[in-house]
């Protein structure tokens, strides 16, 4: 009796596991692993896999590949040689607290910090190359405005980046991944995502060729709306000008700041994802009335 319990048993696992296997990757929108779910061995946990994971016989290799490798690949024009990298890159918090407790994939905001200082280091180089005969108090602006979230989020619409990014389930219904911070995040996560993966020169690759246009288009070094307008006010010996957030709304990761400010007897208001943004953004509406 109990040698004929043993095959039930073991269908009985296997069935489950293929299960989970099904409700994982379609939760995760992986199509594609629905097409070799009937081919992939129950042993395989998809929690578990790392980019040192030994397929056991009888799996499809490369069917498990497109599973754990983002299909974001061709728009960086850089083949990763860790995949997981690049799919924690583009993988938003909303998305990663969401996923099981047994090994919670890790959102972009590591890769993020580090790709924040390579992405300085790799745009201050360049600078110093490109305008050899300005000083350190020129350089610092044009550093400043091509590091910014402005800059990183038209460079993540430029390449067309939101569709790839993963996001929990009720923040993606509501448009988060087309916000100017998520798209700047993730830039800097992938950028951060190319050094550890393949050092420096891929990532510097990647920066110089999208951000050629942006360098090139400082004629001048810029300046800051909230510098040009303090400056205004100070030509005409009016009073510094007056920040004040009016408001604050939407959930912790996604916020949107409402600022005003005041000058000269007008004022100026702006909405965006971070007080800083907003500040600048409403002197820039003040401005454009004064002058």
């Amino acid at each position: 009796m109990r040698g004929q319990g043993q095959p039930c048993h073991r269908v009985l696992r296997t069935s489950v596991k293929k299960v989970f296997l099904f409700l994982f990757f379609f939760r995760k929108k992986k199509i594609l692993a629905l097409l070799a779910f009937a081919r992939l061995p129950c042993c395989i946990d998809p929690l578990a896999l790392n980019d040192a994971t030994v397929l056991p016989a009888g799996a499809d290799a490369p069917m498990l590949a497109t599973m754990t490798e983002a299909p974001a690949t061709d728009i960086f024009g850089y083949h990763f040689t860790r995949p997981l990298l690049l799919r924690e890159a583009l993988t938003h918090r909303s998305a990663a607290l969401g996923r099981a407790r047994k090994r919670a994939s890790a959102s972009n905001e590591r890769l993020e910090f580090i790709g924040d200082r390579v992405l300085g280091l790799i745009i201050a180089e360049w600078l110093a190359e490109r305008f050899p005969d300005e000083p350190e108090g020129k350089l610092g602006p044009r550093l400043a405005s091509l590091v910014s979230r402005d800059t990183l989020a038209e460079v993540g619409q430029e390449i067309g980046l939101t569709p790839h990014l993963t996001l929990g389930a009720s923040e993606e219904l509501g448009g988060v991944g087309k916000l100017a911070n998520v798209i700047a995040d993730a830039m800097e996560a992938i950028i951060g995502a190319m050094y550890l993966d393949g050092g420096l020169q891929p990532a510097r690759d990647f920066v110089r060729t999208r951000w050629e246009s942006h360098v090139s288009s400082q004629k001048k070094p810029p300046q800051d709306a909230k510098s040009a307008l303090q400056s205004w006010l100070q030509g005409r010996g009016a009073p510094l000008p007056d920040y004040v957030v009016e408001s604050t709304a939407g959930p912790p990761h996604a916020p949107i700041f409402v600022v005003c400010v005041r000058g000269a007897g007008k004022e100026g208001r702006a909405s965006a994802a971070s007080k800083r943004a907003a500040e600048r953004d409403a002197a820039a509406a003040l401005l454009a009335q004064l002058t």
